[in-house]
């Protein structure tokens, strides 16, 4: 037949591509992949090409950056709540600097970020607070607001304190990652619910940090109990999952936690699949539609109306991706991590909110199957080092906590908490009287510098020949 024949002067002919649907399975299977496996091939690779690129360009970056961390020791009689920590998280949100899609690509620009450190060495306490050294001014400007009489000093790192492989000939060390068992938007309990009134006109506040003070004090010589919250300050996407989150609470509809996208493709799949086989049904969708009616507030219950409360308290707040570890390490001779782990889990039990959200170990330095030593080897060795370099994202994901939970997590004790050996500071510096009695107080194992000397300002030469003598 010729083209003049035709309405559009051309023909399509189907007659290759049902060839190959007559083929058997195997063979159409390895036909398939020859034409259009290197598609999907090379966009494999292509992602993995850019996630490369991208870790290659912000180490180099990264490595150029210059770290300090910060003992922070507050007057021993300052009464602030955790309100003050809060507004202290605040300020430290303005170091968020998304870079663009060329600075992140090209020139390697990442987030910085801070790590919040409560450490305890051979019983000795020390609150730090590590920081790039170009965030130290927001540092020390964020915690000088809330604490105006509070001593800022430069230390040394303390990690090195420990070996960095194992195992080795002297120490032993037992790491946990910590870890939110629901959605991001469902908050932990806050210090706010620690308050509680005795009499009718008295408030009462029950300070969280006592009982995670307390496993920090139960070590002694050759023991290190160290324990870090690494944030990083991140937008408001966020708090787009808690808006949706709201409004599926409303409708009654259950709320998806963390579904895999391969279960949800599938079920997807096998609903279109089923609709194709039994074509469009009018009086099932009408009576479907029918039975949808939009939820309403009123018709939650109490504890419902409570929890939509909740996350829309936590996602009115600034947000930080967070991640937190606690690691035992000592001598082999005194190792015992029961001691204070045990107890230190516990207390961070006190924040699990049920209904809402908790903090539990989501890691460890153990294992429970086959070669279980050379797994217990791995798990050490990579636990150390993502301490050690404060790395976000190294082990489970982040999650993010805003900036009440991270206050109520860590914060400066209340006068009323009684911690042996809590590095605070004396107050103003000014001569002592004569003959003031002395108390020996216990020396800090943290090797804090002294900051260069001001320079001196250049002498004022006068001129040779003066106009008048």
């Amino acid at each position: 037949m010729g083209l003049e024949g035709l309405p559009f002067g051309f023909t399509i002919d189907f007659s290759f591509w049902g060839m190959i649907l007559n083929l058997p399975s195997s063979e159409l299977t390895r036909v398939v992949f020859a034409m259009f496996g290197w598609a999907f091939l090379a966009l494999v690779f292509f992602f993995v090409g850019a996630h490369l690129w991208l870790d290659l360009r912000q180490d180099l970056n990264v490595h150029h950056w210059q770290w300090v961390v910060l003992a922070v020791d507050v007057p021993p009689d300052t009464v602030q709540s955790p309100k003050a920590v809060e507004q202290i998280f605040a300020h430290l949100s303005g170091a968020l600097d998304e870079p663009n899609f060329g600075q992140k690509y090209w020139g390697g620009a990442k987030q910085r970020w801070f790590s919040l450190e409560i450490i305890s060495l051979e019983g000795y306490i020390q609150f730090l607070v590590y920081t790039e050294i170009a965030h130290r001014d927001l540092v020390e400007a964020a915690v000088y607001a809330q604490y105006p009489m509070a001593e800022i000093t430069e230390v040394e790192d303390y990690v090195s304190l420990i070996p960095s492989k194992f195992p080795n000939e002297t120490h032993n060390m037992f790491g946990i990652e910590f870890g939110l068992v629901a959605a991001d938007p469902y908050p932990i309990r806050t210090y706010e619910e620690f308050e509680h009134n005795i009499m009718p006109d008295e408030l009462k506040f029950n300070d969280p940090m006592a009982s995670i003070l307390e496993n920090f004090t139960r070590i002694g010589a050759g023991e290190n109990l160290w324990f870090q919250i690494i944030i990083e300050p991140t937008s408001s996407s966020w708090k787009e999952k808690g808006i949706k989150l709201v409004k599926e609470i409303i409708e009654n509809k259950a709320p998806h936690h963390d579904q895999i996208f391969v279960v949800k493709a599938i079920n997807v799949f096998a609903s279109e699949l089923l609709n194709a086989i039994k074509g469009p049904s009018e009086d099932h969708s009408g009576s479907h539609e029918e039975r949808e009616t939009p939820g309403k507030v009123s018709d939650l219950t109490p504890r419902g109306r409570d929890t939509i409360a909740a996350i829309e308290d936590k996602i009115s707040k600034v947000g930080f991706k967070s991640k937190m570890r606690v690691i035992y390490a000592a001598k082999k001779e005194v190792f015992n991590p029961g001691r204070c782990l045990d107890g230190f889990v516990g207390s961070i039990n006190q924040f699990n909110f049920t209904g809402r959200n908790a903090l539990v170990p989501v890691a460890a330095t153990n294992a429970h199957y086959f070669f279980k030593n050379a797994k217990i080897i791995e798990l050490k060795n990579k636990f150390i080092k993502a301490y050690k370099k404060r790395k976000l994202k190294m082990g489970k994901n982040p999650y993010v906590l805003n900036t009440e939970e991270l206050a109520t997590l860590w914060h400066f004790p209340l006068p009323l908490v009684k911690t042996p050996l809590l590095q605070k500071t004396g107050g103003k510096r000014a001569e002592p009287p004569i003959n003031l009695p002395i108390e020996e107080l216990a020396e800090s194992p943290l090797k804090r510098k002294t900051p260069p000397p001001p320079p001196e300002p250049p002498k004022e030469e006068s001129p040779a020949e003066l106009p008048y003598a």
